[in-house]
């Protein structure tokens, strides 16, 4: 039996709610991982979901604080958090949201095109200042590893958090899943360096 939009749309929100509950609910239990790390930008151009072409080392080398997920669009379990999770935190921020880059890069370029990213972004209520990048496959991988985020298989990503502050030469990495509130903390710890 063919499900409909409307029930794969139900299900995947009812997934994404029961996460968000089992995040919270052991949220005082289990502390995400916190390490500095020293990464080196690949020198790739990516497209964003406008369909242009961005150098990656500039866009994530630039004047803003940046904070990076590596999702896929048709993800159904731990992206669709992390995307709730950036969307609230531009809302928190308000007429700030602007002041920091969020960005998420796709772990699925053979699927994720600008329109599906576009589509993807619009589902969330992305604010100007979140973009989507997807590139060719070797360009992405080379990506992934360059900030220990590679998996051979989509389906065994983790959740990972990446916030960096221009000029500085230290990333800090987050594994495990951040509720807004842990992720805005992040951010001011990040803004006070």
């Amino acid at each position: 039996m063919m499900l409909s939009k409307t029930r794969i749309f139900l299900l995947s929100y009812l997934t994404v709610l029961f996460l968000i509950i089992m995040i919270s609910s052991s949220a005082a239990a289990t502390k995400y991982k916190r390490t500095v790390e020293k990464y080196q930008v690949p020198d790739v151009t990516l497209v964003n979901q406008e369909g242009q072409k961005i150098n990656l080392r500039t866009f994530l080398n630039g004047d803003k604080p940046v904070i990076l997920d590596f999702i896929y669009g048709t993800c159904t379990t731990i992206c669709p958090v992390l995307s709730i999770g950036f969307s609230h935190f531009q809302k928190k921020l308000g007429p700030d949201a602007n002041s920091v880059r969020l960005v998420s890069i796709s772990i699925d370029p053979d699927n994720d095109t600008p329109q599906v990213m576009k589509e993807y972004l619009q589902r969330y209520n992305a604010r100007e200042g979140w973009d989507f990048l997807t590139g060719n496959r070797e360009d992405i991988i080379e990506v992934m590893r360059a900030f220990d985020a590679y998996v051979i298989n989509k389906m065994n990503h983790y959740p990972l958090t990446i916030l960096h502050l221009p000029g500085d030469e230290n990333w800090i990495r987050i594994n495990e899943l951040l509720s807004t509130s842990d992720l805005m903390q992040e951010y001011k710890l990040l803004l006070k360096k």
